[in-house]
């Protein structure tokens, strides 16, 4: 008999998310190890009158929005409809990620259903909240969400989470550590190229035919720091004349970018692409000499890793990031990338001049960076630690562990 596991999500495919990469990552590995999966996600994922959808061969059990706005609300919608999942699906245990809202409705059916809970905190929600502007630190919302985040976690059987940084803040809101638990991020290697050829016609038609690349492939959120990055290159123009910086995707920050590399006269320098599919990106990547991870120095990105920076070493593509902390926990500084000072544009234009004028030590710089990722950071070694986090949350229930 194998375990079964209920997982309770924000979102899932079909949107496309960092969120719901690694989702689909650890559900992957986890069919490998031959563990059932079942999937429920919360009203974010969006109005639909479908109580099940298939994507891509997978299952996922959808939560109703029946239009209430509140917090109480989407919370009781989730406890609701993961009671009735419960019943018929009939899990051992019942896995939540974040953000709290999820996790709360897990604890509730899970007391009264007598199964473990295990909580995967990926970012903390006060500070998610604080980055998109919803709240400022220390205010009456923010410690009300700590609060709440804090309850959850010492509730939870179990607590995992992406990062040592996390680890730290999580330990000190009165977690055991014997109960915490890092999943790290992590990547498919087999779905990364190397020294593959740039696709000609793609590089033709966005006008970099001769150019040295800068890029960035993600989501353009203010803590990204890409405007450090524009004006990075406005800075090593005298330099380098044909520097063009790819920005590949889109968000909230977009306009003030444009606009930006418009005032400081970069029009002809600043290339964005728009939201390309997941399945292309990979093109776009091959046409960067260097990418770039500017992030700025708060509280979120000191404690978060983000995947990013894993897949560019998967390509074995140069990099630079800023020292924050979530990028010195990923990268060795001149072995697998190289760190510059956060929130210096000038900082970065001088990291990124320093590789421009590397570019003899390339070939053994990418088999470094790639070699890390394939040793320490694979997602069948990142979930296979599932099995000990899964075996306590049964244990502290008297159940059989079947793992």
């Amino acid at each position: 008999m194998s375990l079964r596991i209920l997982h309770v999500l924000d979102h899932s495919l079909p949107l496309h998310s960092g969120y719901s990469f690694r989702t689909l990552a650890i559900l992957r590995e986890q069919r490998a190890l031959g563990w059932q999966t079942v999937h429920l996600t919360t009203p974010k994922q969006g109005f639909g009158t479908s109580l099940e959808e298939e994507v891509d061969g997978w299952i996922f059990h959808r939560t109703p929005n029946a239009g209430g706005n509140g917090l109480l609300s989407q919370m009781r919608l989730t406890a609701a409809r993961l009671r009735e999942v419960v019943l018929v699906m009939k899990p051992d245990l019942i896995h939540a990620h974040s953000p709290v809202l999820n996790a709360l409705p897990s604890l509730w059916v899970g007391r009264r259903q007598r199964l473990p809970v295990v909580y995967e905190m990926r970012a903390s929600w006060e500070d998610a909240a604080v980055d998109h502007g919803t709240t400022q630190e220390g205010s009456l919302r923010y410690r009300t969400s700590r609060s709440l985040e804090s309850l959850a976690l010492r509730h939870a059987d179990q607590v995992t989470t992406i990062c040592e940084g996390l680890r730290g803040d999580i330990a000190i809101r009165g977690v055991p550590p014997e109960r915490i638990t890092v999943i790290p991020n992590a990547v498919d290697v087999g779905l990364f190229r190397l020294d593959t050829e740039p696709d000609a016609e793609l590089r033709r038609s966005l006008g970099l035919n001769g150019a040295t690349v800068v890029g960035f492939a993600g989501s353009f959120y203010g803590y990204e720091g890409l405007d450090l990055l524009i004006d990075a290159a406005r800075q090593m123009l005298p330099r380098y004349p044909q520097l063009r910086v790819l920005l590949v995707g889109g968000g909230p920050q977009e306009s003030n970018l444009r606009a930006q590399a418009v005032a400081a006269g970069l029009q002809e320098h600043v290339i964005f692409t728009g939201r390309v599919p997941h399945a292309d990106v990979q093109r776009y990547y091959e046409l960067i000499d260097v990418l770039a991870y500017p992030r700025l120095p708060i509280r979120l990105t000191e404690l978060v890793t983000p995947l990013k920076p894993l897949e560019a070493m998967a390509q074995g593509r140069m990099l630079v990031a800023s020292d924050v902390g979530g990028h010195r926990e990923l990268i060795r500084h001149g072995e697998t990338g190289f760190l510059f000072r956060a929130g210096d544009a000038a900082a970065l234009a001088r990291a990124i001049d320093d590789v421009l004028v590397r570019r003899p030590s390339w070939p053994k710089l990418r088999e470094q960076a790639r070699r890390f990722v394939e040793v320490e950071r694979t997602w069948a070694s990142s979930v296979a630690r599932y099995r000990e986090v899964y075996r306590r949350a049964l244990a502290r229930h008297d159940r059989s562990p079947f793992i």
